[in-house]
């Protein structure tokens, strides 16, 4: 019998299902947190310079204080970064005169000397208590470093994904969650405890490896102790674990206003996942692909018994197993990697158009969801409806994929997507209700593409590589999510140059998405030549195949977190 025959034997839906995939569904909520805490610990509060020190004895009010040493800048509003080098007291009088602008300030006609903030910054700390940036003062010429944290974090992410992807296939799933749990855990609350903005970076960067850890190894351990036929179930409950995440970020960010109570919120709980991580049991198809028999055995007995099935289980023994898993693998045969992506023309091609569409996608979405500061739109309602908006998306683009296509589904998403984004930069700042709706749309369509890439993507490519394949799409993901809060950087320069990054990527992929094959009721290729044979128009009308079905399911299931 093949071996999901084997697991309803012991209780493919049973209580051991139930608590074993609500468990793990649990930590994916704190993951959704990780990946966009920096909205809030490194939310960039109203700042302006330091007043004189010998002014600090004064009787002058804030207000009187702040007006004899900023200048005010274009909008009318205190310079961030500027100060005048001597108090101008003559402001405080009504005969007093002073014009602003981008030449400087005058007074009586003659220029009003500056300087740069050497006493440091005040900030206006009415939304957060504390942030990294006024602990660190990270303003000014030294802003660009505020992204930088992102992008090291999106970096341990990237590397996470290489380390712990061949170490969970080496050493087993539950071992890695362990470590990962406990890397999460002890690297959060180290960045709570930072004494420098470097050490938030190195601790950061260990969260971003926990992630990774975490997002591989609970999805693994998810998909291979559930039968095919409720994966599908399983797969919309940990998809929506991860969007009620993103909401409840929204709700602890309201409570802990203070970035290190913030950050240690988050994290403590993975103390918790850690000891939890202890009753999993291992992953009996690992088990048996490593020549681990009497374990995967013995797993399979004690969940059998957990479900009240003790009979049932005791049935099974090492030869019946290994005969399913013969049965299992006998389509996959020989050895391939990454290189095999680009050896051949058509497989080629469909990678360049796929590492496209995951690279924009990741990148446009990061771009927008990571910069929620700028609709002027209170920062914990805005990161709830952008959390919202994934449930409809998400439905939506399931019915889309089911009766119109992938193919359509995908460009079609990041298209509109795109466009959203560029009619955003013709909208006035004045405007935040127009802006802030077009945003949601626009991050809407995103997630939506997101949940099209991982099914698309994994019916395009062929059985024997399909795990390389995946792996390599989803790389290119983790890079354009680590690009994106850089290409922040340049509105200091251009102020309407991001969002026509932002734009114009997500476009020109979506094009490109237009020349990949369609799959929706096609059989799912099991070697490459399958799918040069698909290129060059002599692929089999054979019927779909049920794995279709099995992949379709899967790719649910192994969307990673980050």
């Amino acid at each position: 019998m093949p071996f999901g025959d084997l697991l309803e034997q012991v209780g493919g839906k049973g209580r051991f299902q139930i608590v074993h995939v609500t468990l793990l569904c649990i930590p994916v909520m704190m993951m959704a947190s990780h990946n966009l805490l920096q909205n809030f610990v490194a939310a960039m509060p109203h700042h302006y310079c330091s007043a004189h020190i010998n002014l600090s004895q004064s009787h002058l009010s804030p207000e009187e204080m702040l007006l004899v040493t900023v200048p005010l800048d274009h909008k009318g509003k205190p310079e961030r970064c500027q100060r005048y080098v001597a108090p101008q007291w003559y402001l405080l009088t009504k005969n007093g005169t002073s014009s602003s602008g981008e030449e400087g300030d005058t007074k009586d006609g003659l220029d009003v000397d500056r300087q740069e903030c050497t006493d440091g910054w005040s900030y206006n700390m009415t939304e957060m208590s504390s942030t990294i940036i006024s602990d660190w003062d990270l303003v000014c010429d030294q802003r660009s470093l505020k992204q930088m944290g992102q992008t090291v974090y999106m970096g341990g992410v990237l590397v996470g994904a290489l380390v712990f992807g061949s170490l969970s296939d080496r050493y087993g799933r539950r071992i890695l969650l362990l470590i990962s749990n406990l890397l999460m855990a002890v690297s959060g609350t180290c960045v709570a405890f930072s004494t420098s903005f470097p050490l938030y970076c190195l601790f950061r960067f260990g969260c971003g490896l926990a992630l990774s850890g975490l997002g591989l190894n609970t999805f693994s351990l998810i998909l291979e102790w559930i039968p095919t036929h409720v994966r599908t179930v399983v797969g919309t409950i940990t998809g929506y674990s991860y969007t009620l995440g993103q909401l409840l970020l929204a709700l602890i960010a309201y409570f802990f206003r203070d970035w290190r109570w913030l950050t240690l919120a988050v994290s403590l709980p993975f103390y918790v996942f850690f000891l939890i991580a202890w009753w999993f049991h291992e992953s009996s198809r690992w088990l048996a692909l490593t020549n681990k028999p009497e374990q995967a055995v013995k797993n399979l007995k004690s969940v059998a018994k957990f479900n009240g099935r003790h009979e049932e289980g005791e049935k099974i023994n090492i030869n019946m197993l290994q005969e399913s898993m013969q049965k299992e693998m006998s389509c996959v045969k020989g050895s391939y990697s990454v290189l095999d992506l680009f050896r051949t023309p058509t497989m080629r091609t469909m990678t360049i158009y796929l590492s496209a569409v995951w690279l924009s996608t990741s990148f446009a979405y990061y771009g927008l969801a990571m910069d929620l500061q700028k609709f002027g739109v209170d920062i914990y309602v805005i990161q709830v409806i952008f959390g919202a908006v994934d449930i409809p998306a998400k439905i939506v683009m399931t019915v889309s994929m089911t009766y119109i296509g992938r193919r359509p589904s995908q460009s079609g998403a990041l298209i509109i997507a795109g466009i959203t984004i560029l009619i955003n930069l013709l909208v006035p700042h004045d405007k935040q209700m127009t802006r802030t709706c077009l945003a949601v749309v626009g991050k809407g369509f995103l997630a939506a593409s997101f949940n099209c890439c991982y099914l698309y993507s994994g019916e395009l490519y062929p059985t024997i590589i399909r795990q390389n394949g995946m792996g390599w799409v989803s790389m290119m993901a983790r890079v354009g999510a680590m690009v994106a809060p850089m290409v922040l950087l340049t509105a200091d320069y251009i102020p309407w140059l991001p969002g026509l990054i932002y734009g114009g990527a997500p476009i020109l992929s979506g094009v490109a998405a237009i020349f990949l094959p369609e799959t929706l009721g096609s059989p799912l290729p099991d070697t490459i030549q399958d799918v040069e044979n698909r290129g060059s128009g002599r692929g089999s009308k054979k019927p779909p195949k049920e794995t279709i079905i099995l992949q379709d399911t899967q790719a649910n299931l192994l969307k990673p977190a980050a």
